[in-house]
């Protein structure tokens, strides 16, 4: 050999490998032997340095038989897809009574068995798609390989996390909501479809030694129903669920019925955004029933009502001076948009109970809505009056434990983002590991 293989300021002491190479590239007890850089891909020849071997069958000193290379796709470096070729030593075993005639060396920490990526590239990936919100087909494209390739070697990491029970210990708040995960066939998988479109999504909502809340998806489910939360409760075990003090929810019976049924201990309480939500969703309904009864139309440009839409939406604490002139002339513009403007206040007075600095007086507003809604001569606030009062004891809850369901919404908003990102994921399994990673579900 007519080049040198190794750097010669920094050979070791036997004069074989290169110690800066090494320590660039990495990777415990193999050495750089060569590298190759083309202009889209780097390549890396690795190998062990020699030993004596046994034979793991009968444990004889085992000879050096031959060299196979095998390909690996590493974690890029230099913005370069990276490539390590592995010479794997062959052995033969010197013994003849031994079964084994020939085995091949194994380094169970660079690379699943067949697996086509190395450990450091497929935590790469993961680290990529978690933090940095990379799309599978983005982080394959970066190691030059396929989508397929990538996900084979991140899905096993993914499941065995998730069946890793240890990651439901310590839960004393937990959120519950559902979201939509696609919008085609409902039918089974097994018949073309993708299943319930719909999924009950569990959150940990307990907070850490900094009184922070971890909010951290714990598990999805199929459906929005009593079963589909009940069941995973009960999945759970007694142990997880002694340890629930506190449950959140929005205002949906079957996850009510399935708290009381798994959880009989814990304190249901109804989600504050859901109940802000109720009251401006009352006040949309008679701002359009009485702009219909006043004007025959729907809202149109220069309507009083309709130009104030937006702003009677927001809290009444955050609006301008100018923005309450808008206001007070959209309701004087006719004597019929009393409704509106009583309607208005009553949603103020549910935002006034849950921004109360004293949670002692918020709960005295709230036992007072639920005493008087029910009774307001505008319909949509008496409906809104029996359904607190129907959930008087979820409602009131909040101003003694002050748990909200706000992690959770924040964990659904990750996974509308990564969905768009994913551009739809059409396997529930794939979507429910992809959704855990995503948000911090997983012990990794």
């Amino acid at each position: 050999m007519n080049q040198p293989t190794s750097c010669r300021r920094a050979l070791c002491s036997d004069g074989a490998y290169c110690n800066n190479c090494d320590l660039l590239v990495g990777l415990d007890g193999l050495h750089v032997t060569a590298i190759d850089r083309a202009p889209d891909l780097l390549t890396v020849t690795v190998e062990s340095a020699p030993a004596r071997v046994g034979c793991p069958t009968c444990g004889t000193v085992a000879e050096a038989h031959s060299r196979r290379a095998v390909r690996l796709v590493d974690a890029p470096c230099f913005d370069t897809p990276v490539v390590l070729l592995w010479r794997k030593r062959r052995y033969r075993c010197r013994e003849d009574a031994c079964a084994v005639r020939t085995f091949t060396e194994q380094a169970p920490d660079l690379a699943r068995p067949r697996g086509l990526l190395t450990t450091r590239a497929a935590r790469w990936a993961i680290r990529a798609i978690r933090s940095e919100h990379a799309s599978v087909q983005g982080v394959a494209r970066q190691l030059g390989v396929r989508w397929r390739t990538v996900w084979s070697a991140v899905k096993p990491i993914l499941a065995a996390a998730a069946d890793d029970e240890t990651r439901f210990a310590g839960v004393s708040t937990l959120g519950v909501d559902e979201h939509v995960w696609h919008h085609v066939s409902t039918k089974a998988p097994e018949h073309g479809g993708r299943g319930p479109k719909e999924l009950t999504g569990m959150v940990d909502l307990s907070t850490d030694e900094n009184g922070q809340v971890r909010a951290r998806l714990l598990d999805l489910v199929q459906g929005r129903t009593r079963a589909a939360y009940a069941n995973w409760l009960e999945e759970r075990g007694e142990h997880f669920k002694a340890g629930v003090d506190v449950a959140t929810l929005d205002p949906f019976h079957g996850y009510k019925s399935a708290i009381e049924e798994e959880l009989g201990d814990a304190t249901a309480v109804l989600d504050a955004f859901h109940v802000v939500a109720l009251g401006t969703r009352c006040v949309d309904e008679v701002r359009r029933r009485v702009q219909q009864s006043t004007t025959g139309h729907r809202g149109r440009k220069g309507d009083p009502l309709y130009g104030i839409q937006n702003i009677l939406r927001a809290g009444a604490e955050n609006l301008t001076d100018k923005q309450r002139a808008r206001i007070e002339r959209a309701f004087a513009a006719n004597e019929t948009h009393e409704a509106v403007d009583l309607t208005w206040q009553c949603a103020q007075q549910l935002r006034t109970a849950y921004k109360h600095a004293d949670k002692t007086e918020g709960r005295k507003i709230a036992e007072r809505i639920v005493a008087t809604f029910p009774s307001c001569p505008i319909p949509e606030i008496a409906r809104l009056g029996r359904t607190l009062r129907k959930w008087k004891e979820a409602f009131l809850a909040y101003f003694t434990t002050g748990a909200t369901n706000g992690g959770t919404e924040a964990i659904n908003g990750l996974i509308e983002l990564h969905r768009r990102i994913a551009r739809g994921l059409t396997n529930f399994e794939n979507y429910r590991l992809r959704m855990l990673l995503i948000g911090g579900g997983l012990n990794l």
